[in-house]
């Protein structure tokens, strides 16, 4: 078959539905931002039964979520490619939270200070009964900031809700020195560069 057939076949097949198992705005951006239509539906499921196992390393943490995501409305959705995904930061071994306070978010930053972390990204597809699973992790590492500095950046962004008490998609970034990823989409929670490659296996037209 020729390139010319293989899109027109292309334009004949219409992509499956896509379905983004959460309520992320930063996700669902990111799929339009590669010109992917995508409903969005959170999933119904007890996230703290597993945050709270003490039995389960941060990593596995964001797999089995990522996958549960996934599962959760696949359910009502077979036909769908389900897209489920968790994100976790890790700090010597350790999930870091969201700090909730301004007090917590201060004293949690002071901890990532001039350090290395670990941003865990997991990603789970689920399509007809079988399941695409990934992680990807990326290492960031955190200025050396004064007191006053990180007070400052707390109050700009006030990202008490977002683990390790920073907001990439906001003024977050300014306190970093330094990202190691495959990925810098994966920051954000979705990393698409793998994404588009399972999503076109699939069926998916990309571009």
């Amino acid at each position: 078959m020729s390139d010319r057939e293989m899109s027109e076949k292309e334009k004949d097949s219409p992509s499956p539905e896509i379905i983004l198992a959460s309520s992320s705005p930063y996700r669902q951006r990111l799929l339009q931002q590669i010109g992917l239509e995508c409903r969005a539906i959170p999933p119904e499921i007890d996230e703290s039964t597993i945050q709270n196992d003490p039995l389960l390393k941060p990593t596995h943490v964001a797999e089995i979520l990522a996958r549960l995501k996934a599962e959760s409305v696949a359910k009502s959705h077979p036909d769908s490619i389900v897209i489920g995904s968790d994100q976790i930061v890790e700090f010597d071994g350790k999930p870091l939270g969201k700090p909730a306070t301004r007090e917590n978010n201060i004293h949690l930053l002071k901890q990532l200070n001039g350090k290395t972390h670990q941003l865990v990204t997991a990603v789970c597809l689920v399509h007809q009964g079988a399941s695409y699973a990934f992680t990807n992790r990326t290492l960031v590492t955190m200025r050396t900031l004064t007191d006053a500095e990180i007070a400052r950046y707390v109050d700009r962004d006030q990202a008490f809700d977002c683990a390790g008490g920073y907001r990439w998609e906001a003024a977050g970034i300014t306190i970093f020195e330094k990202v190691d990823t495959e990925d810098h989409t994966a920051i954000l929670g979705l990393p698409l560069i793998r994404l588009v490659t399972v999503l076109r296996s699939l069926g998916v037209v990309i571009p």
